[in-house]
């Protein structure tokens, strides 16, 4: 079997597309949806995918913005440029950018959001809504996943899907989508992780299988049943000489080996990270649609 691919980038797309209607119909209204993105230090990686937020901002006209702190910014400051965000009328949207320097506690910093412009559906209250079923935002990475699934033709309802990965940012969050009613859910979904046993046993049950362990190339051919949906969250880089900067990313899959045995499969890159950035985009237009 050669599994299809699933192409995030097209898809991502198509969403976009979708929004630049919404986002005209309010700068017609006089309300610009604003996305502020705050970025303490200078991780490399962050600024990249600050950039990409910026630059998928743009093209669909949502104003954007960066507020760049030093490394060693108090968390006291940071919670302060958070408070100037939350009273900004223009601003519908405010994301941290994580990891953040040890001296401020992620936790502070995420609550600190007014829940009402968490775009990233970071805030207790917004996990909250979306464990219950009533989300006011859908967090980004886990309503990736949901949209490839849907626009790919792989509707997880009725399905068993299996998610290596039990983080804050996508485990948890799609566990809880998935097993909702309505569109996107209806699914029964296991949640395996460090502690637990027999993971290949568990994995080779899955219909739809969502790799976010962190570990690249984790997911062996042996891993997996014969048709089964591929999703990989995992971003990592490795090392590769035949590459210019001596480096490439690769996902929590064997790609080439999986391929072969799934029905489905997302690449990485171009599978969920373009998702992830359409999904906040999203998040921010029905943020400034529901400003007073």
């Amino acid at each position: 079997m050669n599994a299809t691919v699933i192409d995030g980038r097209a898809i991502s797309d198509a969403i976009r597309a979708d929004l630049k209607p919404r986002v005209g119909a309010l700068v017609a209204a006089g309300r610009t949806p604003g996305l502020v993105a705050v970025l303490v230090g200078e991780d490399p990686a962050s600024q990249t995918y600050v950039r990409a937020k910026a630059k998928g901002s743009e093209e669909i006209g949502i104003h954007s913005e960066v507020v760049q702190l030093p490394a060693d910014t108090p968390e006291e400051q940071l919670l302060k440029e958070i408070a100037k965000l939350n009273g900004r009328a223009d601003v519908h949207g405010i994301l941290v950018q994580q990891p953040l320097p040890s001296q401020i506690h992620a936790e502070k910093a995420v609550a600190a959001v007014s829940p009402l412009k968490d775009v990233d559906c970071f805030h207790p209250v917004n996990v909250g809504l979306v464990l219950i079923g009533v989300p006011r935002f859908a967090p980004a990475t886990p309503a990736g996943v949901q949209e490839l699934l849907m626009r790919s033709g792989n509707d997880p309802a009725g399905r068993h899907v299996v998610i290596l990965g039990r983080s804050n940012i996508v485990g948890k969050p799609l566990a809880a989508l998935l097993m909702q009613k309505g569109r996107g859910g209806n699914a029964t979904v296991t949640v395996c992780h460090t502690g637990t046993r027999d993971l290949a046993a568990i994995t080779r049950t899955a219909d739809i299988l969502v790799a976010a362990i962190g570990q690249a190339r984790f997911v062996k051919a042996d891993m997996v049943r014969n048709g089964v949906v591929v999703i990989d969250v995992g971003i990592n880089r490795i090392a590769d000489p035949k590459t210019k900067s001596g480096t490439r990313l690769v996902g929590d899959v064997d790609f080439d080996a999986v391929k072969e045995i799934a029905s489905a499969i997302t690449p990485v890159p171009g599978g969920v990270g373009p998702m992830t950035i359409a999904m906040l985009l999203r998040n921010t237009v029905q943020a400034a649609e529901a400003a007073s």
